[in-house]
C-alpha cells in the first residue's frame, strides 16, 4: 500500500504543499468535467506530516532501506487495532491512514 502511494505523484504534489500552513492548493480535474477547485490547507496534523516525511524518503534515490516508524506509530494513534504487530489487512491500514489524514484536514 505504501509502496503504491509513493508513487502518486498527485498525492506527493498535495502533501509537499500542505505542510506549508495557510497554503491554497489548487485542484483540477479533467476527467470529472469538474470547475477548479481552491482549497486553504490549515497546519498539517502528525499522521500527514509522517506520511510526507515517509513519502519524501522513499522518493531519495541514495536511500537505503526505509522503514514507517513514525507513520506506523502515528497510525496506531488513530487506529488502535493496529497495535501489536499482528497481520492485518492492506486495504485496512489504507482506509485507517487516508480517514486519518482526512481527519486532520
Amino acid at each position: 500500500v505504501l509502496q503504491n502511494l509513493s508513487q502518486t505523484p498527485v498525492l506527493r504534489e498535495l502533501l509537499k504543499e500542505a505542510k506549508m500552513p495557510g497554503t491554497t492548493v489548487k485542484i483540477e480535474s479533467p476527467e470529472l468535467f469538474m470547475e477548479p477547485q481552491l482549497i486553504k490547507l490549515d497546519q498539517p496534523g502528525p499522521l500527514t506530516l509522517a506520511m510526507y516525511q515517509f513519502l519524501t524518503e522513499m522518493q531519495e534515490a541514495k536511500k537505503g532501506v526505509v522503514t514507517p516508524k513514525e507513520l506506523f506509530a502515528q497510525v496506531c494513534k488513530k487506529a488502535i487495532r493496529f497495535k501489536g504487530y499482528q497481520q492485518q489487512d492492506s486495504h485496512e491500514l489504507l482506509r485507517y491512514l487516508l480517514d486519518g489524514m482526512r481527519a486532520e484536514e
